[in-house]
């Protein structure tokens, strides 16, 4: 799947005034204060209140704004209780130093109108991608470098002229450049610069290494010499699974880009310490991030850096408006996903729509994975669903602000994602992206139209995603763990562990999960070699976690097996019961998967509510936080909302009862807190729901 870029046209350079392109873009942000008790600790990470609470929108200007046009803009987006606006000017061109230091020049023009309105700005820039206006005949970056770009294992260099992607004019080159070449340190020559305009933030878009044109990039002189220097070893000379060489290289290239935006970070921050970083992240759980190079879970340790992350919807034109029940799965999984890499940090998402019903539904998904929202309309990057949508679902945000982003999970069951295991366990050339490929008629441009870019073609992957199938439909409320950065801590609080087809994993993976087993946990594992790989893809002698399985390698294989090991519990399976409850639902897989945790798992909330209701639980303080999505639709394949009444039971955390129960909803308009009736079952209370698209639940502790 290609990256998707979200502006319609480029200009030549032009500057502020006179000179200020019509599809430029600007970051605005009024800073909101944080309650106590808030999530992990993002200020330890390098950000301020004002990026954990974002609620982000573009604006676009026409040609030559003057002043009080730009004025208006701002205070357009205010009233829609937008605190936030990316800017994109003319930094994804190619240009000169003059032009470049004029455009700076600009920029801190345009800073300061920000900082006088008592907002703050973020600016995009391109961080691997150089269009050249005119470049198909003109003058071009590759042209003038022409070893400065990625290149493919074929010796194919990575730049094409338009018409291949909606972003590039068809006069237009794009070139992809190495990030191990010359063009690492002018960029970040140029970070710098913009770093010092007094921005507040800045938004480097996609360091991937792009296949529309050429697979498996870089194969650059610059690219090998850095895999020989880091590795050791030579460049693979084909993609072969079979060949180690070839899978050490695919996971260096996660690690390559995730230095390379460690050293945007430290670029800007040596120059303006206290400037954020959020990079525009295009890959979740699937396996994209494997194709292109780009893992965001690689930088979850990291301080100072974060993600915007590319949540894409099934359809560039329509959205989520033919999206199927598992579909809807997928966007669930993709946005817990988000949040979990981020860990603690800012999380930044795109929040899609094609119409007000569907857009409202994708950020429902958004706000209850606790993702902060960058709300547009497909296809592009400039234009949003409606003012009247914005204006109601931001209200909600904002009057939950720190009930959204800084409350603590209290789920303790957790699903374990193996970023090793999604690259290394039957490889695949598509993405797995959504389920849903064949298009309906009126439906168009679609990002996954063949049948291997279907999850459903994915091993590992329709594995992972049938268990958070299988957890959502239950209404068993969990955490996300990703494997880069995975520490003992990341399971604080966790009774039980998902491991979906966990078959590629380090020593010190598998020594952190026998900890947990030893420490009482229960583990959960599927698939047909439990951890018979190492972290690089290569068999193992013998099953790293053999000891905590109760059988080896080389020996039967049992279909299933339960054992106890130290104060804990393992149960296994050697069918893959999540993948076959994404195909085919059936009660008994998802029993297998639910079942397991009995004895493990506490109930935080019970409900009788349809399976497509999503629940999360969260605490802030002295507030239980529920969350209730409805992703009902009726069975006309077409996006319609079936509004729903149910019955709710929560158990507050041990030693609290709960004393109020209301309920915020953006549904009607009024984020207001509204009582909600309840009585009390002994520790617990039960309450009715008349839930439409999205409700949070507040339950007030004592």
């Amino acid at each position: 799947m290609l990256p998707r870029r979200r502006f319609l046209a480029r200009s030549a350079a032009l500057a502020l005034g006179s000179r200020l392109p019509a599809w430029s873009k600007v970051l605005l942000v009024t800073p909101a204060a944080l309650s106590a008790g808030a999530r992990d600790a993002h200020a330890a990470g390098g950000f301020g209140d004002w990026s954990q609470h974002a609620r982000a929108a573009d604006a676009s200007f026409g040609a030559g704004p003057d002043d009080p046009t730009l004025q208006a803009i701002i205070s357009g987006l205010a009233a829609q209780n937008v605190s936030v606006v990316e800017t994109d000017t003319v930094l994804s061109n190619w240009m000169n130093d003059a032009d470049f230091s004029s455009a700076m020049a600009d920029a801190a023009h345009f800073n300061q109108m920000v900082h006088a309105a008592g907002l703050k700005v973020v600016w995009y820039y391109p961080s691997l991608e150089v269009i050249s206006v005119g470049g198909a005949n003109g003058p071009s970056m590759y042209k003038t470098h022409p070893d400065w770009v990625q290149v493919g294992l074929n010796g194919q260099p990575n730049v094409f002229t338009g018409s291949l992607v909606f972003w590039v004019d068809p006069n237009d080159e794009s070139a992809w450049m190495s990030p191990n070449g010359p063009w690492r340190q002018a960029y970040l020559d140029r970070i710098k610069l913009l770093a010092q305009t007094g921005a507040d933030g800045i938004w480097p878009d996609v360091p991937i290494y792009f296949n529309g044109v050429v697979d498996w990039s870089d194969a650059s002189s610059w690219g090998k010499a850095a895999f020989k220097a880091d590795t050791g070893l030579d460049l693979p000379v084909a993609a072969d699974w079979n060949d180690p060489y070839f899978r050490r290289w695919v996971e260096w290239r996660h690690r390559n880009l995730s230095k390379f935006q460690l050293d945007i970070a430290a670029a800007a921050r040596s120059v303006n310490p206290a400037i954020q970083l959020f990079v525009e992240t295009v890959t979740c759980d699937y396996h994209d991030a494997t194709l292109i190079g780009l893992d965001g879970a690689y930088l979850r340790a990291a301080d100072g850096i974060t993600q915007v992350w590319e949540i894409d919807v099934l359809s560039n034109s329509d959205a989520m408006r033919y999206a199927q029940e598992n579909d809807w799965i997928c966007l669930i999984s993709m946005c817990k996903y988000a949040r979990a890499a981020s860990a603690g940090k800012p999380a930044w998402s795109f929040s899609y729509g094609k119409q007000e019903d569907d857009a409202v539904q994708v950020m429902a998904e958004v706000l209850a994975a606790g993702c902060s929202p960058f709300e547009v309309q497909v296809p592009g990057k400039t234009v949003g669903v409606g003012a009247a949508m914005r204006t109601r679902m931001y209200a909600f945000a904002q009057a939950n602000s720190a009930r959204l982003f800084d409350a603590a999970p209290l789920a303790n069951v957790a699903l374990y994602h193996s970023s090793a295991s999604r690259d290394y366990v039957n490889p695949s050339i598509g993405n797995g992206l959504y389920c849903t490929t064949a298009q309906p008629g009126s439906a168009s441009d679609w990002w996954s139209t063949t049948d291997t870019d279907s999850c459903y073609q994915q091993q590992w992957l329709g594995e992972y995603r049938g268990m958070v199938k299988a957890l959502v439909h239950a209404h068993v409320p969990f955490s996300v763990v990703t494997s880069p950065a995975f520490g003992a801590a990341d399971l604080t609080g966790i009774n039980a562990l998902l491991l979906p087809d966990l078959e590629a994993v380090s020593d010190n993976e598998a020594a952190l999960i026998r900890q947990f087993v030893n420490g009482g946990g229960t583990i959960v594992v599927t698939g047909p070699n439990p951890t018979g790989l190492n972290e690089f893809g290569d068999a193992r002698a013998d099953f790293a976690l053999a000891d905590v399985l109760g059988f080896h390698k080389g020996g039967a294989l049992p279909a299933s097996a339960q054992a106890a090991f130290g104060a804990g519990r393992m149960v296994y399976f050697s069918d893959l019961p999540g993948k076959q409850y994404l195909l085919n639902g059936l009660q008994a897989d998802s029993g297998r998967i639910v079942g397991a945790l009995a004895g493990a798992a506490v109930p935080v909330v019970t409900t009788d509510a349809d399976r497509r209701v999503h629940v999360e639980a969260n605490q802030l303080g002295s507030e239980m936080l529920l969350h209730f999505t409805n992703f009902m639709f009726t069975a006309s394949g077409t996006f319609q909302v079936q509004a729903t009444t149910f019955n709710v039971s929560a158990t507050p955390p041990a030693g609290k009862r709960v004393t109020a129960v209301n309920v915020s909803s953006p549904d009607n308009g009024d984020a207001s807190l509204q009582p909600v009736p309840f009585s009390a079952n002994g520790n617990a209370v039960t309450f009715a729901l008349s839930l439409r698209q999205y409700s949070l639940v507040v339950l007030s502790l004592q």
